[in-house]
């Protein structure tokens, strides 16, 4: 992700993204995918952390005819025109990123060569993933809207991964434009075995692909020979044409902020199979991680939540562990990222987690079931780890309020986000205390919504037969009614936590407050850093009775 310009009034839907601050953060997202045949229930799934310091609203886009002639108008933050897309006879209803017919968008930005880069091109990714989820039914036919797209109205922005999932398969597409006042796009998109999983984390990851196998492989025509033309390649070196070589080649920075992520991923999925950390790490010569692997087992929903709030637990790259974690073990640290000191750089960590997720998805596809009820937005907001997803049905036609108002110079309860935000940031002053009190509301909602699934769409099933209608209704009370008292119990949490935990004490059972000082750890830290500070001098009696210092 990183921050656009803004755009036309018709594609609200993306609002959820990029009702953003003009900060500059960029390049901050994560992407897992998960076919249906590594999926314990067969779903097809995608998760996407949009990343950034910004104030998300979720927005809903019904589905609507258009008249002949009918176009939408893109314009950039100054409110200039940057050009015009011409409007299709239908386009589908869209919940988020997620639209009536199972298809949910994922992405990340990887930048690749700056001077890719085209103004002049009228499209921008988010603009992509708006077209096409009210212009495309699958995953493949949306490869072939955006190719047709860039085609025709340029791509004027960095190079960027898609996570594009039906309910039967998951295609991972990577772009990037053809420099000022270029022609179209390069590209590259490849259906993911069923049976395996894959991740992208602001880092282009494809490598070689087949040139003639559709039923796999779409491309550019232009893809391999741009890439000559501009001396990214040279098909004398003997050495096949890699996409992410040529586009988006390795350095140790994004080596270790990105691969790193995909690395995590991977040794989750599959514990029994070994992934070198040399490889994230910039250790020269070292091959990079397989596109795509076969889990150990079939995920399981919570499986994919808890790899979603990752912070490399368990590995040398614990950011719960050691003096950076702080006395109460909190892993989020202070941006910028890089920092130098005595002319030394250095980095910290970053986490699958982040407190700078602006909004997260688990979207689950299932090609068993009617797409209203197939369907299914977990949504959050704020950190992952503190979040709670919240099922939101694609057949739904509304959404909840509290997920489409606020703004990020403004605190207010009635903000989702500004709630979610609160516990997750109060929660930094005593981290390892206050994560058990929130996860335990966090894990009660979520595990509540994974035990009503089943009733609920065994109901909804029933009104299908009977009642279109009634089925919409009911699908979007549900979704609406258990996402507003879902962040009613976190407003509630929220007050509990700064009443139990204030002015560095911690009340118990009994409401009374106990003074619990600092880790045993964190002491001696204190005390290898500033041995004489705070030692007492020890007194004794003198021979006449008085005391003196020893």
């Amino acid at each position: 992700m990183r921050i656009p310009d803004i755009s036309r009034p018709r594609l609200a839907l993306l609002s959820v993204v990029f009702v953003l601050s003009n900060s500059g953060q960029s390049s901050a997202c994560t992407n897992f995918m998960v076919t249906r045949g590594a999926s314990a229930d067969s779903s097809v799934t995608v998760t996407y952390t949009c990343d950034g310091e910004f104030h998300p609203h979720l927005n809903y886009d019904p589905a609507a005819d258009h008249q002949p002639g009918d176009s939408i108008e893109f314009r950039d933050w100054d409110g200039k025109l940057r050009g015009k897309v011409a409007q299709v006879p239908h386009t589908y209803a869209v919940v988020g990123l997620m639209n009536e017919h199972q298809l949910a968008f994922g992405e990340t930005t990887f930048g690749g060569r700056k001077d890719l880069e085209n103004p002049s091109g009228i499209i921008r990714y988010w603009d992509l993933m708006g077209l096409t989820l009210q212009r495309a039914k699958t995953a493949q036919e949306a490869v072939k809207v955006i190719g047709g797209l860039v085609a025709e109205y340029g791509y004027g922005d960095e190079g960027e991964s898609f996570s594009i999932a039906d309910s039967r398969e998951i295609w991972y597409m990577e772009i990037a434009g053809t420099g000022p006042g270029g022609k179209g796009a390069v590209w590259v998109a490849l259906r993911v075995p069923n049976g395996y999983v894959c991740a992208h984390a602001n880092k282009a990851r494809i490598g070689e692909f087949p040139l003639d196998d559709p039923k796999m492989c779409l491309h550019s025509d232009n893809v391999i020979s741009f890439a000559i033309e501009k001396g990214y390649y040279d098909p004398k070196s003997g050495k096949p044409f890699r996409f992410c070589d040529a586009y988006c080649p390795s350095d140790p920075k994004n080596l270790r902020y990105a691969d790193t992520r995909v690395w995590s991923v991977f040794r989750r999925s599959a514990p029994s199979q070994i992934f070198s950390p040399d490889y994230h790490r910039g250790v020269e010569g070292v091959d990079p991680y397989p596109l795509w692997i076969k889990p150990d087992k079939r995920l399981t929903l919570a499986d994919v939540m808890g790899i979603m709030r990752d912070h490399y637990e368990g590995t040398p790259y614990d950011m719960t562990k050691g003096v950076d974690a702080g006395p109460f073990a909190s892993p989020n640290h202070c941006r910028p990222m890089a920092w130098q000191v005595d002319s030394v750089d250095y980095a910290w960590e970053r986490a699958i987690s982040t407190p700078q997720t602006g909004f997260s998805f688990i979207s689950q596809s299932r090609d068993w079931l009617p797409n209203p009820i197939g369907g299914i937005y977990w949504y959050g907001v704020d950190d992952t780890y503190f979040t709670v997803w919240t099922p939101l049905y694609c057949g739904i036609r509304s959404i909840p309020p509290s997920f489409t108002t606020g703004s990020l110079g403004q605190f207010s309860w009635e903000s989702a986000w500004w709630v979610f935000n609160f516990v997750a940031n109060y929660a930094n002053l005593k981290y390892s205390y206050m994560k058990e009190d929130i996860i335990k509301v966090r894990d009660e909602l979520e595990n509540g919504f994974l035990a009503l699934q089943p009733v609920v769409e065994k109901t909804a099933l029933e009104m299908e037969k009977q009642d279109s209608l009634l089925l919409t209704r009911y699908l979007t009370d549900y979704s609406v009614s258990h996402a507003e008292e879902t962040v009613r119990r976190y407003r509630e949490l929220g007050e509990f936590l700064i009443c139990k935990y204030n002015d560095g004490y911690v009340k118990d059972s009994t409401g009374w407050p106990r003074e619990v000082g600092y880790p045993q750890d964190w002491s001696r830290e204190v005390i290898r850093a500033r041995p004489e500070q705070f030692k007492l001098p020890i007194w004794k009696p003198d021979s006449l009775g008085a005391k003196s210092a020893r």
